[in-house]
C-alpha cells in the first residue's frame, strides 16, 4: 500500500444478538432435568447435577435465538422451568439489590 492509499475498517454488527438459557427450577423430576442439563451443556453428570441444584442459574450463553429456544424446549420436556433471554451488554448489568 502506498502512502497515498488509505484503508478503511468497519465493524460489522450481528443482526441476531446473543441469548442465554436460564434454569429457573428443576420441578419434581430432578433426575430427568439433570440428564437434560447434561444433554444441553455437554457437562459431566456430576457438574450437571450441581448446576441443576443451584437453580435459578444461567446454563448457557452466547447462543442464537433458535439454539436458546431449542435448549429450553429440551429442559421443559424434562419437567424443568426454564427460559431464554437476550444477554445484556457488558455495561448494562446492574448491581444486585440489597
Amino acid at each position: 500500500m502506498s502512502d497515498e492509499e488509505s484503508a478503511e475498517y468497519y465493524t460489522l454488527l450481528c443482526d441476531d444478538p446473543s441469548h442465554e438459557v436460564v434454569l429457573v427450577d428443576c420441578g419434581p423430576r430432578e433426575m430427568d432435568v439433570i440428564l437434560a442439563v447434561r444433554k444441553v451443556t455437554g457437562q459431566s453428570l456430576w457438574h450437571s447435577r450441581v448446576l441443576a441444584r443451584q437453580a435459578p442459574v444461567t446454563l448457557l450463553g452466547g447462543l442464537s435465538a433458535y439454539r436458546a429456544q431449542s435448549a429450553v424446549a429440551v429442559l421443559q420436556s424434562a419437567g424443568a422451568r426454564a427460559g431464554w433471554r437476550q444477554e445484556p451488554e457488558p455495561g448494562e448489568r446492574t448491581a444486585p439489590s440489597p
